[in-house]
């Protein structure tokens, strides 16, 4: 099939460049485009296969549906994501650019600077030193499986509410997150490539010992599931499954471009993100059901913490190598979500003083300063934290795809993108604020949000990514269409 994207020419770059972008910001040449579909099928392994994902299933499972059905419900929710992530990919691979300039396009300059501080700085470096923190729990548990001497080190004294082994832990495992991130995209593909056949092998076997120490996949399938702790429609159930999927993927989801920027073509990035999210959520499914299940058929209480699971193995190897994924797996996750957007979003948004790599070290230090262990000490806090950032990010996404898609026919003009600061040109379509892009982010926010304030609508909170992007995608659609006859040439403000 030809190849459709538009080919960006080094003295295009060249001109951009001599407005002030620098490298990070710059759309990509052919040449510069380095990511086929192989590498696309392997970016996301990781980012599925994490701690808080499997804990996550374990909520699932407290719905009332049979495990039958919550998997099926995250193979559903699978595709949805991965349509989700090619069709907001699509103006990076297509132009080449990063998730600030396709940002900039729907929002215009000064509009996108609010929703990409949101996901680029404050969702993404908290999230960076939230997952840090977990990562760090799981491999205190392995330095404690080696060096039994570690965990005593210290005694009782903690430093701000952690103890010395955990803050050694999570320092470690933070600086050598910071290494992953500052390796960029070059080091990511090398490092994805070698985790995903370690993915199907370590979760594969895992499931094939939960599966034999639950006595056949029957006695899982079979697992009583009805202690719920509410009732609940399981049509509902499986939206719920569908949107908390959803709000996982919603910040690389937002900034997909970031990694599409790269793409050798649109046909590379969405065949390859398509099979990967679809292939490693068909494994997850069928793993992390089987695993948290099985474990705790086999030693007779409800786990469903999954280090909890394996740090009772008997087997000393086998707690090594699956510590070990589970460590790897969330540095994945934290490079393709977390960090590399961060980076990229502080480079946008001081592009003369901060590239990439001070990006890098400047989120990290952020990350580290904020005390994440802190803000995991009061569970519903950090979620109403966490939850209100997809809220928000789900609105952003829905403006972002009915503006791409629906409003500018997936066009973009790079020249008039790229906006050159001595130029006072009016007319230029991504100058200023796009208002109507504002107006249905905010009402689609607070239409999220009415269900954490209002009893009557608190069915909302359980789906409110799906509500924000619907309503936000619905809202702009219509403004854009009511507002103007012509809106290839209007300027935003």
């Amino acid at each position: 099939m030809e190849n459709t994207d538009y080919q960006v020419s080094e003295e295009e770059v060249a001109r951009f460049k001599e407005r002030g972008y620098n490298d990070d910001m710059l759309p990509k040449t052919p040449e510069k485009r380095n990511m086929g579909a192989k590498n696309y099928f392997t970016l996301w392994m990781g980012s599925v296969h994490n701690i808080p994902n499997y804990t996550a299933v374990g909520g699932f499972l407290f719905l009332g549906l049979s495990p039958i059905n919550v998997m099926m419900a995250l193979i559903i929710s699978a595709l949805v994501v991965a349509l989700f992530m090619t069709m907001n990919g699509r103006a990076g691979s297509k132009y080449g650019i990063p998730f600030a300039l396709h940002l900039r396009s729907t929002y215009g300059d000064i509009g996108a600077k609010l929703p990409g501080f949101l996901r680029g700085c404050v969702a993404a470096i908290a999230w960076f030193g939230l997952q840090n923190y977990t990562g760090s729990l799981a491999l205190l548990i392995l330095i404690g499986k080696i060096w039994p001497g570690f965990l005593a080190i210290g005694g009782s004294a903690s430093f701000f509410g952690i103890g010395i082994p955990g803050l050694l832990a999570f320092t470690l495992f933070w600086a050598l997150n910071m290494l992953i991130g500052i390796g960029g995209g070059n080091i990511l593909n090398k490092f994805t490539a070698i985790l995903s056949p370690l993915i199907y092998l370590v979760f594969g076997g895992m499931a094939i010992w939960a599966i034999r120490a639950a006595g056949g996949i029957g006695a899982i399938l079979s697992f009583d599931t009805s202690g719920a702790t509410q009732s609940i429609n399981p049509i509902f159930a499986y939206f719920m499954i569908i949107n908390s999927v959803l709000a996982v993927w919603a910040a690389p989801g937002a900034s997909v471009s970031d990694f599409t920027q790269n793409a050798k073509s649109t046909k590379d990035q969405t065949v390859g993100q398509m099979a990967s999210l679809l292939v490693a959520y068909v494994i997850f499914a069928l793993s992390s059901v089987a695993i948290l299940i099985g474990g705790s058929i086999h030693y007779g209480i409800q786990e469903w913490n999954v280090l909890n699971i394996v740090d009772r193995w008997d087997n000393f190897t086998a707690v090594i190598i699956a510590m070990t994924v589970f460590l790897l797996t969330t540095i994945s996750t934290n490079a393709t979500g977390n960090i590399i957007p961060a980076a990229y979003q502080l480079s946008a948004l001081f592009p003369k003083k901060v590239d990439y790599k001070k990006g890098v070290v400047i989120a990290s230090v952020i990350s580290y300063l904020i005390m994440p262990w802190k803000l995991m000490e009061n569970a519903d806090s950090i979620f109403i934290f966490l939850n209100s950032i997809g809220a928000v990010l789900g609105p952003v996404a829905g403006v972002m795809i009915a503006h791409y898609f629906f409003i500018k026919d997936q066009t973009i003009n790079l020249d008039a993108l790229y906006i050159d600061p001595k130029e006072n040109n009016t007319k230029n379509v991504y100058r200023g604020l796009n208002r109507q892009a504002y107006i249905a982010t905010i009402i689609a926010l607070l239409i999220s949000l009415s269900g954490q304030f209002i009893p009557a609508l608190q069915a909302i909170s359980n789906v409110s990514w799906l509500v924000g992007f619907s309503c936000a995608f619905a809202i702009y659609y219509v403004l854009r269409k009511l507002g103007s006859e012509d809106t290839t040439e209007e300027a935003f403000d």
